[in-house]
């Protein structure tokens, strides 16, 4: 009771002065731009991960109309993610033995667990280690999701059940299910495909601003109309006989309650369960911090997010979502971005985005059913090109071919066998290459920070290795400059090797101290992977790769 007098009281002031309407109207105008991209998205990406389709929006409902009081992160917006689909099909897929049903259960027990690890996570305050994991691994996991995501989803664009099971059955089983497509439902799909793709390049700004998933329903959910698919029957084109119905369509329970499934905690504490466990809470958390770290970039106002405060909201919504039903939630960076664009001033962006959902879905919830699969399928392509873009390689090898490296065998390795012996072999890999330079796995945690104060000058000057767990003590000294300084100098002549991700961080924390003007210095005659500014530095009597 006293809470729910807190939140009132907090929408009464909010709206009380013109200021504080403006900036809620703000927020409201925002909170709904989002909803229109998020409701689609939320059933792909549920429908993908083996969830029932409601299970999404459920997520994205707690995400919003809970964690925007709990701590979250400004202008971040909290909701399922295409990077966890492969977590959690696998999850339902191995969990439930050939049962999906019991295999759902049993994720969610996963999520409960996972969620409880985010909250220890937080309160030991090391969500900054999201930050501190290589650039070129993170990447190279999220193109091998994208990978997975599109030998999925591609078949379900064409109306097809594949054979295949593995991914690159799936990827090789494509030109097939191309052949033996059903016309009718590829027309939806590619059209819907089409439309995401070219989108932003119409020479409109107002059609700009509508969002594409919008577009795409406009257009699909008409479509599927005009060929009855919410009817079964059969139709013929060019001398085959095709079969459409209910089945190309979202399927919805009759309301919202009806959706609420709770948790099967009978296995939670096999190996099986443990490793996925594993996987939610440590990808879960780079992803959401990254993508905090990145709103922060796009704030207008610069603020910054205070990231284990941040972790602590996304755990306690997992922990909810799961109790509940729904998929695992992160910050995500897309919806996040498009908020920010939308004008969001504050948190209660995320909140209407979630009350918007949670009001469509309780009212209107047949809507939905007109949906069709492959239109929701299209917008997963889509989101696994853009993890898996060719461009991200053209990247990594900007870098340096030590990235590179790092990428591909990530990507490979994660594709031929599971996510989390991808990236563990990617950081192994990164020690590896480290060590073949002169900088021993022992030599990356005992680097030194030491600060020096002159003025309104700061020096922080890394004796030893400048790698990636430096970056947590960097960080760490930078927090204890003052705001008002206004000069920081990161002194790196002592330091015999300077990794990207810890300049890549350097430039992160650039972002985050707008007031301050930060110089890298000592990087003279030191070797250099590539021209890139980011790219490995490391003296030169050590061995060049």
């Amino acid at each position: 009771m006293v809470r729910i007098r807190w939140l009132l009281g907090t929408f009464m002031s909010t709206v009380a002065s013109p200021h504080s309407r403006s900036s809620f109207l703000r927020d409201a105008r925002a909170g709904f731009m989002v909803f229109l991209i998020a409701l689609p998205l939320c059933l792909g990406i549920s429908i993908a991960s083996g969830y029932p389709p409601v299970a999404g929006i459920l997520t994205a409902v707690v995400g919003g109309c809970l964690c925007s009081w709990v701590g979250s992160a400004r202008l971040t917006i909290k909701g399922p993610a295409a990077g966890l689909i492969v977590i959690a099909i696998g999850a339902v897929t191995e969990l439930g033995g050939g049962d999906l049903e019991l295999g759902y259960k049993r994720a969610l027990a996963v999520g409960v667990v996972a969620a409880v690890v985010q909250l220890l996570l937080a309160s030991f305050r090391v969500a900054t280690l999201g930050i501190a994991m290589s650039r070129a691994v993170v990447h190279g996991m999220l193109a091998a999701i994208g990978v997975i995501i599109i030998s999925k989803q591609i078949h379900v664009m064409m109306g097809v059940q594949p054979e295949g099971k593995e991914i690159f059955e799936l990827i090789t089983e494509i030109p097939h299910s191309l052949m033996h497509a059903n016309p009718e439902i590829l027309l939806v799909g590619g059209v819907s495909l089409v439309i995401l793709m070219l989108w932003s390049r119409v020479p409109f700004n107002w059609a700009r601003s509508i969002p594409a998933p919008l577009v795409v329903l406009a257009v699909a959910v008409p479509l599927s109309a005009y060929f009855h698919l919410g009817t079964a029957h059969a139709y013929y084109f060019g001398g085959h006989s095709y079969e459409v119905g209910p089945q190309y369509l979202v399927q919805l329970p009759g309301n919202l309650l009806n959706s609420i499934a709770f948790p099967d905690f009978s296995v939670v504490f096999s190996a099986v369960s443990l490793k996925y466990v594993v996987m939610f809470a440590l990808v879960g958390t780079i992803e959401s911090t990254l993508s905090v770290v990145a709103v922060d970039a796009i704030d207008p106002e610069r603020k910054q997010a205070e990231l284990n405060r941040d972790l602590r909201a996304v755990g306690i919504g997992n922990l909810v979502s799961s109790l509940l039903g729904g998929l695992p939630m992160i910050s995500e960076i897309v919806r996040s971005k498009a908020n920010v664009d939308a004008g969001a001033v504050s948190e209660k962006a995320n909140f209407f985005h979630g009350l918007f959902l949670l009001l469509f879905v309780s009212l209107v919830p047949g809507l939905l059913g007109l949906i069709p699969l492959a239109a929701l399928g299209a917008m997963l392509v889509f989101t696994g090109l853009r993890l898996a873009s060719p461009s991200e390689i053209t990247h990594a090898r900007s870098i340096g071919y030590d990235q590179l490296i790092l990428f591909l065998s990530t990507m490979i390795v994660t594709l031929a066998t599971d996510l989390l012996i991808g990236v563990a072999v990617g950081l192994v890999l990164k020690v590896v290459l480290h060590a073949v330079r002169g900088a021993s796995p022992l030599a990356l945690m005992k680097c030194r920070v030491e600060m020096n104060m002159d003025g309104d000058t700061a020096t922080l000057s890394l004796i030893g290795v400048a790698a990636f767990p430096s970056l947590i003590k960097l960080r760490s000294s930078l927090e204890q400059i003052p705001t008002t300084t206004s000069t920081i100098i990161i002194d790196l002549s002592k330091a015999r090797l300077v990794d990207h991700t810890f300049l890549s961080g350097v430039d992160a924390a650039t972002n985050d101290r707008p007031t301050s003007t930060i110089r890298l210095v000592g990087l003279e005659g030191k070797k250099a992977a590539s021209e890139h500014p980011q790219a490995t530095r490391w003296e030169s009597r050590s061995v060049s790769i």
